[in-house]
């Protein structure tokens, strides 16, 4: 039975699950889980056959055959009756990060195979393959003396690696060693992705074999090329969900059909019918010319299946491992346990997790020059609020200067109210703490003082230059030139007393000279 899990073909020969019928053998590079008739994610049971029309229809396609679940209809995931040729390329589309549940396995040339025997037949054959493995690792007689101890370390040595062929018997074949017989030392249990999409979603995920930019250059090209291929209904509209690049300049295009109605409504064509359209022959060498060799129904497991799935271990992974992986899972919820067989496997998975990295650090940079970005506009803005504020002040001032002309003009003629005089009682008051000298006028002079000595400073070092506002330096002009006028007022005082004095001299001397002549 073929078996794929995780995102490269990996098939194996099983007996006595119950999960199909007929049985193949096939190298492989990865896993995936991958359905008979498409080499995708068929549902539980027997493979699906594709109509040959050429009209598109939103009828679901029907099972060929029966098995151990019933008849069930392939809506992306499950286990197929049987697989051909399989050739893993590496192609993960069902996980979030490169790295998800399922996957473009790879896999080319599938047919589905006729089911013969049913399960009875599949585990006769699978008992028979277990007899000869164990005779061949334990006990081969092929020559019947002491060389057969060597070829039998020889065949364990051979199925510890996973490739070449097992000798037991002279009259029967040999046995063929893959990386999926139990024996196998190169095997590992990851997690990948539990995928959340639904069959209604219709997203389908198409693996071509062209660079991102070339599909990204030419997506309208590709997007009216696959409306023909669908039939070229005018009701239906092919989107595009999505396009991400893969390795080995591979490309995933997800897409997804909508189905308008006469009275104006619209739906998605479910997933399932769309990949069962698409794994028509004629359809699919259709695609194949646009350089898809892939397709994937994008849908999620059923907790039915999903559990099906875990209660039963992958070909050739020992059950105490799995269970101990299904132990160690670090989010049950999200992520599932996958196997993984072989180098290429491994690399397959490194090379995804590679490029998902330089995805992410791509995105950071995006992000990284969009924080700049609104860092810089932010500063920018800033300035500009600043200068806004300036002006804003400067323009209050301007128009209170105009309002004290026109109240001025106003109230010219007029008598000064009582209001009036308390606001000139008022401003005297405000007047005469700003004069005070042990209050503003000291700080005012301590801010002149400063003044000069920044200015000292400046003429000694021009490269420093500062600047005081428009409207503090007319307040201290203001204040010093009633600072000038009182000096003048009081010069002109003492210049009077000094004269007044003067006076009095001049009468004193000239009353002495008198009494003087009055004696003598």
């Amino acid at each position: 039975m073929a078996f794929n899990f995780g995102g490269a073909a990996g098939n194996a020969s099983l007996s006595g699950t119950g999960f199909g019928a007929a049985t193949t053998t096939s190298a492989s590079t990865g896993f995936g889980f991958g359905s008979g008739s498409a080499g995708a994610f068929g549902g539980f049971g027997t493979t699906t056959t594709a109509g040959t029309g050429s009209s598109f229809s939103f009828s679901t396609p029907a099972n060929t055959g029966a098995s151990l679940f019933g008849n069930t209809q392939n809506k992306g995931f499950g286990f197929s009756s049987a697989l051909g040729t399989n050739a893993g390329t590496g192609f993960s589309a069902l996980g979030g990060a490169g790295l998800g549940f399922g996957g473009f396995t790879g896999i080319t040339g599938i047919q589905p195979q006729t089911q013969q025997g049913g399960v009875f037949n599949q585990q006769v054959s699978h008992s028979s393959q277990l007899y000869n493995t164990a005779s061949a690792l334990s006990a081969p007689a092929v020559l019947n003396d002491e060389r057969d101890s060597i070829l039998a370390r020889w065949n364990q040595l051979q199925a510890f690696w996973g490739a070449g062929k097992g000798y037991f018997s002279s009259s029967a074949p040999p046995v063929e060693f893959s990386q999926e017989n139990p024996f196998c030392r190169f095997k590992a249990v990851g997690y990948s992705c539990v995928p959340g999409v639904k069959d209604e979603d219709g997203l389908v995920a198409l693996a071509l074999s062209k660079k991102e930019s070339d599909v990204r250059a030419q997506q309208q090209h590709l997007v009216e090329s696959l409306h023909k291929v669908l039939g070229g209904v005018p009701t239906l509209t092919v989107n595009v969900e999505g396009v991400r690049a893969l390795p080995d300049d591979q490309t995933e295009v997800i897409v997804y059909l909508v189905e308008r109605s006469p009275n104006g409504t619209s739906k998605r064509v479910p997933a399932s019918t769309l990949y069962g359209f698409m794994e028509q022959m004629n359809v699919k060498s259709q695609l194949q010319q646009l350089s898809v060799f892939m397709t994937v129904s994008r849908t999620a497991l059923t907790p039915a299946q999903l559990k099906q799935l875990l209660q039963n271990p992958p070909a050739g992974v020992d059950p105490i491992i799995w269970e101990q992986a299904k132990v160690d899972n670090p989010d049950p919820e999200k992520l599932i346990p996958v196997p993984m067989v072989g180098f290429r496997e491994l690399l397959r998975r490194l090379k995804i997790q590679d490029q998902m990295s330089k995805q992410h650090q791509t995105r950071v940079d995006i992000i990284s020059n969009d924080i700049s970005e609104l860092q810089r506009n932010q500063a920018t803005t800033a300035a500009k609020i600043t200068q806004y504020k300036r002006k804003l002040m400067d323009l209050s001032h301007r128009v209170l200067q105009v309002l004290i002309k026109q109240e001025v003009q106003r109230k010219s003629g007029y008598a000064i109210q009582l209001d009036e005089e308390h606001l000139r009682v008022q401003l005297e008051t405000i007047q005469s703490e700003l004069n005070a000298p042990t209050q503003f006028k000291g700080r005012l002079n301590e801010l002149m003082s400063q003044i000069r000595m920044q200015n000292h400073f400046g003429a000694v070092r021009s490269e420093e230059r500062y600047r005081v506002d428009a409207d503090l330096l007319r307040e201290i002009k203001q204040h010093l030139k009633h600072q000038q006028e009182g000096l003048s007022h009081l010069i002109s005082v003492i210049k009077d007393d000094l004269d007044d004095i003067r006076t009095v001299e001049d009468g004193l001397q000239d009353s002495v000279h008198t009494r003087g002549s009055k004696l003598s």
